[in-house]
């Protein structure tokens, strides 16, 4: 016999996906260019791949709604599989969601820190991003393979780690689009550390059957001649 708790627990996943497929038919009921399309986003792809992508694509499409939430990961997939969001921008989506990826774009991973600040990286102090982000459980899984324990300092965000790094606190794994100005300034530079940098592409992932303005997005996104070098590539593959 199925106890009280388990039968609630069941109950509220459908009714959480009831609610997400609901304001998903409000937003499809309009032509594509009316539509609504909502946004997940992790952290760094909300702050330095999204804002071309989303102000090109509203100066097109100004009728076109446009809602983002920027939360862990995990989240994010939770949220997308309740269809309470339409496109999903992060890693890799899990296995046997049933969401797909519709488009990828080259990202790397590299370990930064201030110029001289640092002598062996295992040793320093490594900045991390909050619990939860895909980044802080990729540094922790590269530490552990590199059997390495060095001090370690959450700050939060990735912008706050870049940060932290350039006044010498440490290092940190992070996004090279995230570190990319100070890279390019010298105010960083990129630590050899063995195993970076690793290739960590941008996924661009929804529901099987996106609504009509999804696809008017991501089909912007995609184009070079709209975006230029910031366009995704499509890809359609079903992660689980």
């Amino acid at each position: 016999m199925t106890s009280p708790q388990v039968a609630s627990a069941a109950f509220a996943g459908y009714a959480r996906k009831l609610v997400g497929l609901l304001a998903e038919a409000a937003g499809a009921v309009h032509d594509a260019d009316r539509g609504r399309v909502r946004i997940g986003a992790v952290s760094t792809a909300s702050e330095y791949v999204l804002p071309r992508l989303i102000a090109s694509f509203a100066r097109l499409h100004p009728q076109v709604e446009l809602s983002l939430s920027v939360l862990p990961r995990a989240e994010l997939f939770a949220l997308a599989v309740d269809h309470q969001l339409d496109v999903v921008l992060a890693g890799r989506p899990p296995r046997g969601s049933g969401l797909l990826t519709r488009a990828r774009r080259a990202n790397r991973l590299v370990v930064v820190g201030r110029p001289g600040a640092v002598g062996d990286p295992l040793t320093s102090t490594w900045l991390l991003t909050a619990i939860g982000s895909g980044t802080r459980d990729t540094t922790l899984a590269l530490l552990t393979r590199l059997q390495a324990a060095p001090p370690l300092l959450t700050l939060g965000t990735s912008g706050a780690a870049v940060a932290a790094a350039g006044q010498g606190l440490g290092v940190t794994l992070v996004h090279e689009e995230a570190a990319r100005a100070q890279l390019e300034s010298g105010d960083l530079m990129a630590y050899p550390v063995s195993g970076t940098p690793l290739d960590r592409p941008w996924h661009l992932c929804t529901t099987p059957e996106p609504t009509a303005a999804t696809r008017l997005l991501l089909r912007h996104v995609c184009d070079p001649d709209l975006v230029g070098a910031a366009a995704f590539h499509t890809r359609l593959r079903p992660q689980g």
